[in-house]
């Protein structure tokens, strides 16, 4: 079973999540196959620029309660994704949740369309959005990721790009990435991966300081006693039982 879909369009590879029966939940298997896909694109020079969208209405629902990657893993990927020597786009037509919002912090540039929503809900289940914040922590609004951190809120498109979620947000996201990728295919590509060096490196030192803090942080708190009650009651529909 594929789990990332792959097609080429004048030198820009779009890597589809396609798990939607999961809503694209962060597995092991797609985590795997979106690095191995990730690991073919570094190394071919036809490629100029990496798409990373969705099948379904979520781009992803966050990790995979029943078959989550190791924290390590997960990590190693959002790494790949900034090192990438091609500029990585995001386009997200539908939901992010959680983990999800860890890939999209990790690319270069990011796009939406406006109907689109986003929450950290690691809170609402007993954990904390972890690792995710390597990517997160450099790039957006430190005020509203203490609201949206502690909270677990829904916040819709607008807002995201209001707090550096997004680089830009429309009713039509072709539309909108339409001139983005436009001049992707006019620049040069090693001027692309050395601008893109120069925009990632403060993200990389935060990678470098605190991924090994934050993997075991992750590990600790998904092993615990209230992940449990919080993961259990998810699945099961109800309320976990600290709710007040």
């Amino acid at each position: 079973m594929t789990r990332v879909g792959r097609t080429r369009t004048r030198g820009v590879e779009t890597l589809t999540l396609d798990a939607p029966d999961t809503r694209n939940a962060l597995s092991a298997a797609l985590v795997g196959e979106l690095a191995d896909a990730l690991t073919d694109c570094a190394k071919d020079p036809d490629v100029r620029a990496v798409v990373l969208t969705h099948a379904g209405n979520t781009f992803s629902a966050g990790a995979d309660l029943r078959d989550p990657p190791a924290p390590d893993a997960f990590v190693a990927l959002l790494r790949q994704i900034v090192e990438l020597p091609q500029p990585v786009v995001a386009r997200v037509t539908g939901h992010v949740r959680a983990g999800g919002l860890g890939l999209l912090a990790a690319c270069d540039i990011t796009a939406a369309a406006t109907p689109a929503t986003f929450a950290f809900t690691e809170v609402r289940i007993g954990v904390a959005p972890a690792v995710i914040s390597l990517p997160l922590l450099p790039r957006t609004d430190p005020r509203a990721l203490t609201r949206y951190y502690l909270t677990g809120e829904r916040f819709d498109a607008p807002e995201a790009a209001r707090v550096g979620l997004l680089t830009t947000t429309g009713d039509d996201v072709d539309t909108v990435l339409a001139p983005v990728l436009d001049g992707l295919r006019r620049s040069a590509p090693q001027a692309l991966t050395e601008t893109k060096r120069l925009l990632t490196a403060r993200v990389l030192e935060t990678f470098d300081r605190d991924a090994a803090h934050l993997t075991a942080l992750s590990a600790r708190l998904f092993s615990s006693a209230p992940a449990r009650e919080g993961m259990t009651a998810f699945l099961e529909r109800r309320d976990p039982a600290w709710v007040l």
